[in-house]
């Protein structure tokens, strides 16, 4: 299956993928918009930056053959799509109880709102989209969206 990659060489901090794919998650996918919502509530990018100098690496949810996360959700909000291997949240159901969070090992999904409360959020490859934002908005193509034949 396709995942988003993140070749380090070339990641240079810039944080793009992040304010892209936030855009991509905001009810107004607008730049401007979607860093002043009318409800107040921010939208939380599904990829994160991390850096250690005097490199850097964005990360994001890694679709796993066998999610921990999907295994550990008590409600039943992370589940793994038989069909595409991408494993997907539903906000509705999601009861911040943060187990998720502490059983995925690379730190992936993050605390975010969805309607004014508190859910779990993780990359969905942008689903809808044929390459992900973060991807498209990567300036020195640190990202790739490729199936590297890895389950």
């Amino acid at each position: 299956m396709k995942r988003v990659y993140c070749n380090e060489k070339y990641c240079v901090n810039c944080h793009l993928c992040e304010i892209y794919c936030l855009a991509a998650h905001s009810p107004a996918p607008d730049l401007i918009k979607a860093f002043s919502p009318s409800d107040g509530i921010r939208p939380v990018a599904r990829i994160q930056v991390e850096e250690s100098r005097p490199r850097s690496m964005a990360v994001s949810c890694r679709h796993c053959l066998h999610p921990l996360c999907a295994d550990s959700c008590i409600s039943g909000a992370l589940t793994k799509d038989p069909n595409t291997g991408i494993v997907l949240s539903d906000p509705e159901k999601c009861v911040a109880c943060w187990s998720c969070l502490s059983v995925c090992s690379i730190g992936a999904i993050r605390k975010g709102f969805v309607a004014g409360r508190p859910v779990s959020v993780k990359c969905d490859l942008c689903q809808g989209r044929e390459i992900p934002a973060c991807v498209e908005a990567c300036p020195n193509q640190a990202l790739t969206y490729e199936d590297r034949g890895e389950n």
